[in-house]
């Protein structure tokens, strides 16, 4: 199956120990959704937002890939699943269920997704707007 990575995900050394099986196809972009950080975790989300995007990694992942991005994801407390298309295929990522006030990430967490931009090689211009607010 097919899954959009936007968050610490995108990290490959990390999204390889935790998905065994995951392989990166390429960058990609989630139109009409903006970048946001939010929650106790002070975690990447997503949120629908007209004429913005999301950058992101499109990962190959096995259903028992999926199974371990669902704990780690605290899926269905945490992140729900949210699917679109993309040129005509399925694509599953994940979102808060909760829609709290954005958080300002921890300095740990923000330096795993500023890697992940780095081996996606994502415009990081989408980050640093995503930190404002």
């Amino acid at each position: 199956m097919l899954y959009f990575a936007y968050g610490s995900n995108l990290h490959h050394f990390q999204m390889k120990r935790r998905c065994k099986e995951s392989v990166f196809i390429k960058k990609i972009n989630l139109r009409n959704f903006r970048l946001t950080f939010r929650s106790k975790y002070r975690a990447a989300d997503i949120e629908p937002k007209k004429n913005s995007l999301v950058p992101g990694g499109l990962f190959e992942i096995s259903r028992s890939d999926e199974k371990k991005l669902d704990i780690y994801e605290d899926f269905p407390n945490l992140y729900k699943k949210y699917y679109f298309n993309y040129y005509g295929k399925k694509v599953m990522t994940y979102t808060m269920v909760k829609k709290t006030a954005f958080t300002f990430p921890t300095e740990r967490y923000l330096n795993i997704v500023k890697k992940g931009y780095q081996d996606c090689n994502l415009d990081k211009k989408f980050l640093n707007k995503a930190l404002l607010g």
